[in-house]
């Protein structure tokens, strides 16, 4: 198993691929399975503004598309000074398929923050509710 600053290191390689040229804020994330891969994302950008996927969907978009369902925690880096937490539909989204992973919030020379998710989405909507 990895640690959380590989992990930090992973979300940073990957924010090198974002493509952001409307606001040129690149994110990079990197989700760590329960049997240690690492799967990275960037966020992707586009003229229609909520067409733009965040670096944390995809790469959680990517690992469910693999086959992966189980997850030990994420890592989220972005070019500022305070901690760039995950937006409100990208909570949801680890929440629903992540459940309370650790999330490590980082800049690119250090962690910024570490939480669990039920800290960042404190009363969910999820499964529960449906039944």
């Amino acid at each position: 198993m990895i640690d959380s600053d590989a992990l930090v290191d992973a979300a940073r390689r990957a924010r090198e691929y974002a493509i952001a040229p409307y606001s040129s804020f690149k994110v990079g994330a990197a989700l760590l399975t329960r049997d240690g891969r690492v799967i990275g994302g960037c966020n992707v950008e586009n003229a229609s503004y909520g067409l733009t996927m965040c670096a944390e969907r995809v790469a959680l978009l990517k690992a469910l598309s693999e086959g992966e369902r189980e997850f030990a925690m994420i890592a989220v880096v972005a070019d500022t000074d305070a901690p760039t937490p995950p937006c409100g539909p990208c909570r949801q989204l680890l929440w629903e398929y992540c459940g309370d992973i650790p999330v490590v919030l980082a800049n690119l020379h250090r962690v910024a923050g570490r939480h669990q998710m039920k800290e960042l989405l404190p009363l969910p909507f999820d499964g529960r509710l449906l039944k």
